[in-house]
């Protein structure tokens, strides 16, 4: 079984053959670790400070063929596996007790076309990469908010960024992806080629293979684009009239709200640590136009404080400082059709009660262009929903946990009288024993990722903590 966190191991419980290891080392390019090995112990890290997982072997692949190596050692020697790009997922599934991590950071070059509008990007690429490399040409793809972000993950999970209103999701502008299937098979997919598992991995995440290779439609994009940032201390009050103004919003203006402490480098010291609001948004389109479709969300009433600005679309990426690795994380997440009256009081309340200053319940509206795809064009579901609403819980002292995680589970918990019933993986706390992330990510379109999943891959080698199947383990 894997573990969300086990701080007292110190070894696994299945180390490799030695003449596994020597084969494996035999046929890689790039690297293995394992826990006798220098640097094992960073290598075994995720961002997610909460996640403490001792894999058996960390393969630091350089290329396609060193992926086959590693999925073949796991079949063969019928180990699990985690498949990192950046890490940084909340769960933790790119590491796996007792298994094999597949370890893509290394791959993490981009390309772009400009006169196509085209990228070609690793598994290993972040966010950040991608978007110093596009935006060199004013141009985006539609995947992710923070520079630090994976674009594999972000992306395998739907990509759920700064452009959803007017661009859609990240998996909305993949053109095409390059996967290593549980039985070492080297594919193509596409609208055109193995259309089935293009299909599979628009949502279905890493269940279905290994991408080595994504390539995007890019769109274009900044450099400059306006943006607000503003904080409020009347959180209902703020929050229904940011529900009024997201009714009528353009596409091009994506935005967020965030219940959360006020910072204490933002707000008058009378405020400091209490109650607030934070309304973020962006607009895709001309500046001065963005400026006037954002200006009643600086208008609500009179602002704890007001950082709204033009700034270049890469920076606004830049959530870095707020959401250091190593911190302790549990994020999780529903779908809603509407932010009634009762829904905003009791995100108010939630939040005023979060045992620690740096967590926050956050809605995202949602709708415009990642709405008008068909539900049924790619695995993601839940695109019918007006909001995501998240709680996310971020706290540094490990003393901390339960309570830091009892307040978020209760929160999301009671938050689900709201909910679709639909859920974002990329949002999904630590998969809990019996919990079908999976199922509740991909709602009708489940029992059709069922039947790729058992095309691509029979015997559910990718099964760690997104299993189709629900138990995060096996069918």
């Amino acid at each position: 079984m894997w573990r969300n966190s086990d701080s007292e191991r110190t070894a696994p419980a299945r180390p490799l053959s030695t003449d596994a290891e020597a084969a494996l080392r035999r046929r890689l390019a790039g690297t293995v670790l394992t826990p006798s090995d220098d640097g094992y112990d960073s290598a075994r890290q995720v961002w997610n400070g909460l996640v403490n997982r001792y894999p058996s072997a960390i393969v630091r692949c350089r290329g396609v063929t060193d992926v086959v190596a590693a999925v073949d050692l796991a079949r063969e020697d019928d180990l699990p596996v985690g498949v990192r790009g950046g890490g940084h997922h909340v769960a933790g599934n790119g590491v796996v007790d007792d298994g094999v991590v597949i370890d893509l950071s290394p791959m993490d070059d981009v390309r772009v076309d400009p006169e196509a509008r085209r990228a070609r990007v690793g598994p290993g690429a972040r966010l950040g990469d991608l978007l110093r490399e596009t935006q060199a040409f004013g141009l985006a793809a539609p995947t992710g908010t923070s520079a630090d972000v994976g674009v594999a993950g972000s992306t395998l999970g739907g990509g759920v960024g700064w452009l959803r209103r007017k661009h859609g999701l990240g998996i909305d502008a993949l053109r095409s992806a390059d996967v290593v299937t549980a039985g070492g098979e080297c594919l193509t997919a596409s609208e055109s080629r193995n259309e089935d598992l293009f299909w599979a991995l628009r949502g279905g995440g890493w269940t279905v293979g290994v991408v080595t290779s994504f390539e995007f439609e890019l769109y274009p994009v900044g450099p400059d684009v306006a943006t607000v940032t503003v904080f409020y201390d009347d959180v209902a009050d703020a929050l229904r009239a940011y529900r009024e103004w997201a009714g009528g919003a353009p596409d091009e203006a994506t935005s967020m709200a965030f219940c959360t402490a006020a910072p204490d480098d933002a707000v008058p010291e009378s405020a400091r640590g209490e109650p607030a609001v934070g309304i973020a948004a962006c607009y895709a389109g001309p500046v001065e136009e963005g400026e006037r479709a954002l200006r009643p969300l600086r208008d609500i009433g009179d602002p704890l404080a007001d950082y709204s600005e033009v700034t270049t679309f890469r920076d606004l990426h830049d959530l870095g400082n707020a959401y250091p690795h190593g911190r302790r994380y549990y994020w999780k997440s529903h779908l809603l059709n509407d932010l009634t009256d009762e829904c905003v009081e009791a995100i108010r309340s939630h939040a005023a009660e979060a045992p620690s200053s740096r967590s926050s319940v956050t809605v995202w509206h949602l709708g415009g262009a990642m709405g008008r795809v068909p539900t049924s064009a790619t695995a993601f579901a839940g695109r019918d929903a007006a909001y995501m609403v998240s709680v996310e819980a971020s706290w540094d002292d490990p003393t901390a946990n339960a309570a830091n995680l009892s307040w978020a589970r209760d929160a999301w918990s009671d938050l689900g009288r709201f909910s679709t019933g639909g859920m974002y993986v990329n949002f999904a706390g630590l998969g809990e024993e019996g919990e079908d992330i999976v199922r509740a990510g991909t709602g009708p379109n489940y029992e059709r990722l069922r039947e790729v999943k058992a095309r691509y891959d029979p015997e559910n080698r990718f099964r760690v903590g997104q299993s189709v199947g629900g138990d995060g383990e096996s069918e």
